[in-house]
C-alpha cells in the first residue's frame, strides 16, 4: 500500500467553506451588435465628423473674423454627432451613455438662459443640476430597461 490509501489519524479535516461563484460578466457587446443608424449603408455620422475637423483646422490656421465662426461651428458639428452617436447606442441597451445625456441636457437648459436672461449664476447652476439628476435618473432607467436589467455596459 502506497502512502496516499492509508487512512490518516482519527483528526477531523477542517472543511472549507463553500463560497459561491460571482456571476458570469455580462459579455461584451461586439461592433456586429452595434445598433444601425436609419441611414445605415450611408456614413452620415462619419462624414460630419470629417466635415468638422475641417472646419476646426481651418479655424486654427485662419486669423481674423472668420476664425470664431469656424472653430464654433466645428465643435457644434462633432457634438451633434457624438451625441447622436450616444443617443442610438443609449437607447438600443448597446452602450450606457446616461451622464453625457445628462450633461448635455443640463448645459442644453442652462446656456440659453445664461445668453438671454441676467439671472444668477448659483440659480443657474441650482437649475443644471436639478435638470441633470432627473435626466440621469430617467436615462438610466431607460436604460436598464432596454438592456434587460443591466446598469451599465462598456
Amino acid at each position: 500500500m502506497g502512502r496516499r490509501s492509508r487512512k490518516r489519524g482519527l483528526t477531523a479535516t477542517p472543511t472549507v467553506p463553500v463560497r459561491p461563484r460571482p456571476a458570469p460578466a455580462a459579455p461584451r457587446a461586439r461592433m456586429g451588435e452595434a445598433p444601425k443608424a436609419p441611414w445605415s449603408p450611408f456614413p452620415l455620422v462619419e462624414l460630419v465628423v470629417l466635415i468638422a475637423l475641417v472646419l476646426i483646422v481651418a479655424g486654427f490656421v485662419t486669423d481674423g473674423s472668420r476664425r470664431a465662426a469656424l472653430l464654433g461651428c466645428g465643435f457644434a458639428l462633432v457634438t451633434l454627432a457624438g451625441l447622436e452617436l450616444a443617443l442610438r447606442e443609449h437607447f438600443a441597451g448597446f452602450r450606457s451613455h446616461s451622464t453625457l445625456l445628462a450633461g448635455a441636457s443640463a448645459i442644453a437648459v442652462d446656456a440659453p438662459l445664461y445668453l438671454a436672461t441676467d439671472a444668477p449664476q448659483v440659480v443657474l447652476l441650482g437649475l443644471g443640476a436639478c435638470v441633470f439628476g432627473l435626466v440621469l435618473v430617467v436615462a438610466r432607467n431607460a436604460f436598464q430597461r432596454r438592456s434587460g436589467g443591466l446598469g451599465f455596459r462598456a
